[in-house]
Formats: structure tokens, C-alpha cells, sequence
């Protein structure tokens, strides 16, 4: 008997040991891989998991439907948290019941769910950056520039006459950066007309598209363009060199959001006037921190994830102002 009680001791000891050695695994699904930005964000999730957590990562391919499908598959193999980035934000309420069937915790990130779908369980956690912020700094950006170049008014009305690319239609960070980067300038006092807008659904070969469809409709009236991420942006910057702008002094002011390594290059050659940090890293950081930490069964605070929770739910990261006298802050 004494013997048996030894081999359950040690027995209990061992899974002991296995269990405060346990590295968890994280399910992350990514809407879709070929996504600038969010190349930036995966690739800090993944650097900031090393040493902590093993981590499945899944292209969505911009479908819900796969997306739903590889979440079933994380919940089917045990998955210890979810780290999802959805496709479509009015998803996330079934792949929040999915988790809680599992009791597997969920982080969302880059793309908010509802308020009512995040309500629907404590075991739900965001992390991303608020849209109206990036819009207000974009808006800002014209703003100055404006304000500093009064030839900038090319037929001097004074309005400022403006385009805009939008990302996916009903994307709540389309919409907001929208709504509040013409906000911006109004608030400034400048009076504004849309000259056009469509949908590039953040994408820059669209965005040219799309900006070479405005040029041929508006041509030299254009005095702005705003896009709702750099890869707009630049896309719409191919768009304007083709029609012979960035050469003597042709010059539009073109601004985006992401401030993405491609963006800073066109920043530092003067052909995009500014862009809004949507700092990659530490939303990676913040998501796999979160992720890891329920992982553990633990609850996340600012304490084991490095990153304030606000509502309980909560890690908003910050956007900042980018121009050529700044840019490197953006690396």
C-alpha cells in the first residue's frame, strides 16, 4: 500500500509539473492574409506569442463562411482561447456561441463586434483602435495643409473640393473615418463639397481604379482625396501620377491610414501627404497578450497583459499623426 501511495504521489507530482508547464494554443483566424495592415498585426501576434503560446493561425480568405468553418475546427481540437479577426463584425454573435458551448475564450480584434454581441458573455474581449480618431487626425491633415497653401484652392471658391475611398460598405472604421474626417474640417471652418466617393474595400488596385474613374470625371476640380487606409491611398496615388500629378507643380494632398511601410516610402518621396499610425504591433501584442492570459484560465487586467481593459472588455490603442517631420516614430 505504501508503495501504491508512492506511485500516486508522484504520479499527482508529474501532472503537476506538466500542468504548470502547459503551453496553451491559441485558434486565430485572420480575415483574409494578403491584407497590409494585417500582415503587420499577425506577424506581431506571432512574435509576441514566442515562449508563451503555440499558435494556429487560419486565412480566412475574406468568407464568413470559412471563417465560422475553421473556428468549428479550433473548438474541435481543443483550442485553450480564440483570437478572431472577422470577416464580417455581424458575425461575431455565433462564433461567440460557439465559445461559450466550448467555454472557450473569444479576443476579436482590428474589426468590433456590436455592443450586444460583446454583452453577451464575460469571457469576451476587444482590442483594436477607435475609428473616429483616425478619422479626426486624417481631416486634421488636410486641415493644415490647407490652411498653409492657400493655392491649394486651385479655383479659388473658397470650398474645398474633396473625394473620397471608402473600405467595405457598413465597416464601422469606414464609416467613421469617413464621417469624421470631413468633420474635422469642418470644424476648421473650411467649407467642403464631395466631388465623389465609392468603395475600394481597402484594397489599392481598386483604389486606382477608382481614383482614375474620379479623375476622369472631375479631373483638375479635384483639390483633396482622403482614403480610408494607405493601400487606398496609394492606389490612388498611381492613379493621379499616370494622369501626370507629382511632377513639377501638379500636386494633389493625398492622405491614408495604417501608416504602413509602403505608405511611409510614398511619404518620404512626397507623394502622400500624411497618414495615421494604426499601430500594428501593439494591437498584436494586446490580442495575443489578452488571448494568452485567458488561456491560462486567468482574467486579463493590466497587470498580467500590460494593457488597460476599460468596460471590462476593452483594450483601445491609440492612433497618432504622421508626416514626413515624424515618420519615423511610425517604425
Amino acid at each position: 500500500m505504501k508503495r501504491t501511495a508512492l506511485f500516486v504521489l508522484v504520479a499527482l507530482l508529474l501532472m503537476s509539473v506538466t500542468a504548470a508547464a502547459k503551453t496553451p494554443t491559441i485558434g486565430c483566424a485572420i480575415y483574409k492574409f494578403d491584407d497590409t495592415f494585417m500582415t503587420s498585426v499577425r506577424n506581431s501576434i506571432l512574435a509576441t506569442a514566442e515562449g508563451r503560446a503555440q499558435v494556429d493561425m487560419v486565412d480566412s480568405q475574406n468568407s464568413q463562411a470559412f471563417q465560422n468553418d475553421r473556428v468549428d475546427m479550433f473548438i474541435t481540437k481543443g483550442v485553450d482561447a480564440l483570437a478572431i479577426n472577422p470577416v464580417d463584425r455581424a458575425a461575431a454573435g455565433v462564433i461567440i456561441q460557439k465559445a461559450m458551448q466550448a467555454n472557450t475564450p473569444v479576443v476579436f480584434f482590428n474589426r468590433e463586434p456590436f455592443e450586444d454581441d460583446m454583452a453577451m458573455w464575460d469571457k469576451v474581449y476587444y482590442v483594436g483602435a477607435k475609428a473616429e480618431e483616425s478619422g479626426t487626425i486624417s481631416g486634421q491633415l488636410i486641415v493644415d495643409y490647407w490652411l498653409a497653401n492657400p493655392d491649394a484652392d486651385k479655383n479659388g471658391d473658397g470650398v474645398l473640393q474633396y473625394v473620397m475611398l471608402k473600405g467595405e460598405p457598413g465597416h464601422q472604421d469606414a464609416e467613421l473615418r469617413t464621417e469624421f474626417s470631413i468633420k474635422a474640417v469642418t470644424d476648421a471652418g473650411i467649407k467642403v463639397e464631395c466631388l465623389a466617393e465609392d468603395h475600394a474595400n481597402w484594397d489599392r488596385v481598386r483604389g486606382q481604379e477608382k481614383m482614375a474613374a474620379f479623375l476622369a470625371a472631375h479631373g483638375d476640380a479635384i483639390e483633396a482625396v482622403f482614403a480610408n487606409n494607405d493601400d487606398m491611398a496609394l492606389g490612388a496615388i498611381e492613379a493621379l501620377r499616370a494622369a501626370g500629378y507629382f511632377r513639377g507643380d501638379k500636386y494633389i494632398p493625398v492622405v491614408g491610414v495604417d501608416a504602413t511601410a509602403p505608405a511611409l516610402e510614398a511619404l518620404k518621396e512626397g507623394t502622400l501627404l500624411g497618414t495615421v499610425l494604426n499601430d500594428a504591433k501593439r494591437q498584436g501584442e494586446a490580442t495575443l497578450m489578452l488571448s494568452y492570459v485567458l488561456a491560462m484560465g486567468e482574467t486579463p487586467t493590466l497587470e498580467n497583459t500590460g494593457y488597460e481593459i476599460v468596460d471590462g472588455q476593452y483594450v483601445w490603442v491609440p492612433y497618432a499623426k504622421i508626416t514626413i517631420d515624424n515618420w519615423e516614430d511610425a517604425l
